[in-house]
């Protein structure tokens, strides 16, 4: 298994809801520094840390080790959007889809030339 992997998506995680490592590290009942071992890959994390970690981060466990899931299963942008939606309105997946949709017309028109 690839620790720091691993890590590094709990860190953007992280990152992505303006948490510190103090917050979540408080939230898990772990120290800082040990916080800090996991997201550089330096330390292994035990499942009874990595769901409160998942659950904090409003991500599935899945997620977190994409690297280690079979191939074969559905693709890892098509589960961040999953996730991008969870919580939200039907409007705002609504306007989501059709800022995507509009996205890929440009870009299809932009290969085209």
């Amino acid at each position: 298994m690839d620790y720091k992997q691993l890590g590094i998506r709990i860190r953007q995680e992280r990152l992505r809801l303006n948490l510190t490592q103090e917050q979540l590290s408080e939230y898990i009942g772990i120290s800082t520094a040990y916080l800090g071992q996991i997201e550089r890959g330096d330390r292994n994390v035990t499942l009874d840390k990595l769901i409160p970690i998942a659950n904090r981060l409003g991500v599935t466990i899945d997620y977190l080790l994409t690297d280690y899931i079979n191939e074969h299963s559905i693709d890892i942008n098509l589960k961040r959007l999953s996730q991008l939606f969870d919580g939200k309105s039907e409007a705002e997946k609504e306007m989501a889809v059709n800022m995507i949709k509009m996205l890929f017309s440009y870009t299809d028109e932009l290969k085209k030339h």
